[in-house]
């Protein structure tokens, strides 16, 4: 029999690799662009079996989908054990019970608020990619932040706002919000993993960590959510006051930003403490 398009001969990768194996003298009728289509739909754990059933076939365009395909699956392994190796605080500290991780964004704008945010992850989980959010792109800091809020246990976030900033000063308005970030909890933490800080006004164990959000998953997860969240508001921001930017800057001092707020003046997200050498304040 010729081969149909693979969508229309099999549900799963198996039926194919069992239909390829049926058919060893016909695999070559196979198309090419077929077979790739197959790979690039398949999950990572169903490369083996593509790779075992096309393995014989020798045209030059399938073995470079093969050693694509195996490219693929060793980064994907480098990954699993890279997320290990940031898994090491989570097993130092299993025994000390629910483990959530501690983190902010936003305490070096010139506006916005500082956004802290708290994560508790299952003990199994594994979240490919996570990383100190500085360090990935806004597309994979969006897709990682749907997967951690379908996957933690429990998420917490905190805020706190440009006045309470000028208030009390950035670094009190920090633990306020990791405070607060904490308190939403639907879970409460035996142990929290910070990033770099101990926050004050909790009684709850800490573990302070200096970049903590390149060495713990935790950590990362919570860097994540606070990231996400703020940039989210930033562009909500940048709706009502579209002169600074604030859509692409998020409140840091761009050269634009700095620019729009010597023309127009601040706007009431900006923090006055923080602005005093750009604009004159009454």
């Amino acid at each position: 029999m010729a081969f149909q398009p693979v969508w229309h001969i099999a549900a799963s990768v198996t039926d194919v690799r069992d239909e390829c194996i049926r058919e060893t003298g016909k695999r070559m009728e196979r198309k090419i662009s077929e077979i790739k289509a197959l790979f690039q739909a398949a999950a990572v754990d169903e490369l083996p079996e593509l790779i075992e059933a096309f393995r014989a076939d020798t045209r030059s365009g399938v073995q470079a989908v093969i050693a694509g395909a195996e490219k693929r699956q060793k980064a994907v392994l480098d990954e699993k054990k890279r997320l290990e190796g940031m898994k090491r605080y989570e097993h130092q500290y299993a025994q000390a019970g629910v483990i959530c991780g501690i983190d902010e964004a936003g305490r070096g704008p010139l506006a916005g608020p500082v956004v802290a945010g708290a994560v508790i992850l299952p003990k199994d989980c594994e979240i490919l990619y996570l990383n100190d959010s500085k360090q990935l792109s806004e597309k994979k800091r969006e897709e990682l932040y749907a997967v951690i809020m379908e996957k933690a246990q429990a998420v917490g976030v905190g805020y706190a706002s440009p006045e309470r900033i000028d208030e009390i000063n950035i670094l009190q308005a920090t633990y306020e919000a990791m405070r607060e970030a904490v308190g939403a909890l639907s879970l409460k933490p035996d142990i929290l993993l910070n990033d770099a800080v101990t926050i004050p006004g909790l009684s709850i164990r800490q573990v302070p960590i200096i970049k903590g959000d390149a060495k713990s998953v935790s950590i990362a997860a919570a860097s994540i959510i606070a990231k996400v969240t703020r940039d989210r508001l930033m562009r909500q921001y940048d709706s009502l006051f579209p002169e600074y930017g604030f859509a692409q800057n998020k409140g840091y001092g761009a050269a634009s930003h700095i620019a729009a707020l010597q023309k127009y003046g601040a706007t009431p997200i900006h923090r006055k403490s923080f602005i005093g050498n750009f604009v004159a304040l009454e």
